[in-house]
């Protein structure tokens, strides 16, 4: 399950997507439209900030936009810097791996091959969908 931090992250993101090339959005729009806490929403920006995904601009006219391209930042890229690792088990982590406590033999793990496939398949979807796939995608349902 990802927390509700990066749901909020994804949401703020997904409405920055849909902000005209040179503008810039303000944190209380965003905040009201995607009923994201104004504070916790500023924590969550700038931390999308340090890792290079939005820029904010000071001012009257200031807010935060998009640093890269919607076809370039994926919900895998934000997931992680927000909640750290996909996946299940801490035996599947790329990264951050640690046998699992209660393992006898992770090679012949019979829960540790399922979720090895569910990790692949999650990581697959997750790295390949972007925020401008999410955009098009409600576009269409529209």
């Amino acid at each position: 399950m990802i927390s509700q931090k990066a749901k909020y992250a994804l949401r703020a993101l997904v409405a920055l997507t849909k902000v005209p090339p040179g503008a810039t959005r303000m944190i209380s729009e965003i905040s009201r439209e995607q009923a994201i806490p104004k504070k916790f929403l500023e924590q969550i920006l700038l931390e999308l900030k340090r890792a290079g995904l939005v820029n904010s601009q000071r001012g009257r006219t200031g807010g935060y936009a998009l640093l890269r391209a919607p076809g370039e930042i994926t919900f895998g890229e934000v997931l992680r810097l927000i909640d750290g690792p996909i996946a299940p088990l801490p035996c599947l982590s790329k990264v951050f791996y640690r046998r699992c406590d209660d393992c006898r033999e992770e090679e012949s793990c019979e829960v540790r091959h399922v979720f090895a496939k569910v990790a692949e398949a999650t990581r697959g979807v997750l790295d390949s969908t972007t925020l401008a796939d999410a955009v098009h995608v409600e576009l269409e349902t529209l």
